[in-house]
């Protein structure tokens, strides 16, 4: 049976766990200590589209994992948190692993390659959400694309065969990249929207005004993809189309960066939505609303920590 760590057992990270540890060796690794140690006491509980209580271990120190080598990582923590797992991770490295990234944003697979292991980069259209200590939610059944961005697709294959027979469609295929480019048009639109209008999700979907911003933004990093000679597997807007078209109904979630802006937390806009206005800068290329959604979600970042500490202050 595979050894499988799975870095980040929160919303996705979560049901990929709880998947995978019918016909796997799963170990978890969170960084949230409640979630960690209710996990390891008394399972992980999925709901939603995927109803199961997964028993595995869980950790929230990679201090912690016994020294035994690993299969196969997954990382799914906010790409600002990947070179700190990774210098955690250490001796755990030493065995090259395959290492999995399904996380959003640009930078991921080239810290993981930087160790020498094989990597396997790719993009899934499941969507979750963590609720409390060990519990999360399924929202949205999706597919997943895996593919090699360092070593051979047989390398990410017996990964791929592993999520299928989980229960989780995976395609792996040769070059993963154009399903990847259009999961991240998504998310450099759709999230970011998702906190300025402070998660109430219909106002992405009902709102003029907002349903024009979110079209502006789409226009404006497809056209960043492209010039840097990028390509799409599908419209990366397709799903807010049908939404809008009454065609599938208006989802629950309005995505992870209004869960990061209420919890105070930091959002992975410089990953997303900041590396396509980076990129914009480099190549000459006009992405006025890019600009100035990064900034104002960075305006929602820092006004959510100061509402924090002040709440903090007053109740000690």
């Amino acid at each position: 049976m595979k050894r499988i760590l799975v870095a980040g057992v929160g919303a996705i990270g979560g049901i990929v766990a709880a998947k995978l540890a019918v016909h796997a060796q799963v170990v978890g690794l969170d960084s949230n200590v409640e979630h960690a140690q209710a996990i390891s006491e008394h399972g992980l509980a999925v709901e939603g589209a995927t109803r199961v209580r997964a028993q595995f271990p869980c950790v929230s120190e990679a201090s912690e994992l016994i020294p035994e080598p690993f299969d196969a990582i997954v990382f799914l923590v906010k790409s600002s948190a990947t070179p700190a797992v990774l210098q955690d991770l250490g001796s755990h490295l030493a065995s090259k692993p395959l290492l999995v990234t399904l996380q959003n944003g640009m930078g991921n697979a080239e810290l993981l390659a930087a160790t020498g292991a094989p990597v396997a980069r790719g993009a899934t259209m499941s969507a979750g959400r963590y609720i409390a200590p060990g519990q999360v939610e399924h929202l949205i059944r999706g597919s997943t694309w895996l593919g090699p961005w360092q070593g051979s697709i047989e390398d990410v294959r017996w990964f791929g065969d592993l999520l299928v027979a989980s229960g989780l469609p995976c395609e792996v295929i040769e070059d993963p990249m154009d399903a990847v480019w259009s999961k991240f048009v998504f998310n450099c639109v759709m999230n970011p929207v998702g906190a300025l209008v402070a998660g109430h999700n219909a106002a992405r979907y009902e709102v003029p005004e907002v349903c024009a911003l979110v079209d502006t933004l789409a226009e404006e990093c497809q056209q960043v993809v492209r010039a840097l000679g990028g390509s799409f597997a599908f419209d990366p807007m397709a799903f807010v189309h049908k939404v809008r078209s009454g065609a599938v109904p208006l989802p629950r979630h309005a995505g992870s960066m209004a869960l990061d802006i209420a919890r105070a937390g930091e959002t992975e806009i410089d990953a997303l939505t900041g590396w396509v206005v980076a990129q914009a800068d480099r190549l000459g290329i006009p992405v006025p609303a890019c600009r100035t959604v990064t900034a104002l979600v960075k305006g929602l970042e820092y006004a959510a920590r100061q509402r924090h500490a002040t709440v903090k202050e007053t109740s000690a």
